[in-house]
């Protein structure tokens, strides 16, 4: 008797919509706007090869656009802030970046806290 009150729960946790749902598409993109910063920090110092630095902007952009496209909230201003991410330039400023993964953080401890 115990497994269908729980098999419910389960059901009803997956189908979960709306930001909770998301918090795990906005803490991805958050993480990989710092490694993005990261790599273009270092590439202006000269400490990573060419073919690297394009292998890893082109993940990080795959990536990236894989979690927009998961989003069930896409019109949201985290969605909006994960598009205006992806439309930055491969060799965006570091700070610009690390703006985005900031504002980000915001949402992230916004929804956790919820």
């Amino acid at each position: 008797m115990l497994r269908r009150p729980l098999l419910l729960l389960l059901l009803l946790a997956g189908c979960s919509k709306g930001p909770q749902a998301d918090l795990q598409y906005i803490s991805s993109a958050r993480s990989l706007a710092g490694e993005w910063a990261l790599v273009n920090e270092q590439a202006n110092q000269g400490h990573l090869t060419h073919a690297y630095v394009k292998t890893m902007r082109q993940s990080i952009r795959q990536q990236l656009q894989t979690n927009a496209q998961s989003l069930t909230e896409p019109k949201s201003g985290y969605g909006s802030e994960i598009g205006a991410l992806l439309r930055e330039p491969d060799d965006a400023p570091p700070a610009a970046l690390r703006v985005h993964a900031t504002n980000l953080k915001h949402v992230e401890d916004s929804l956790e806290s919820a």
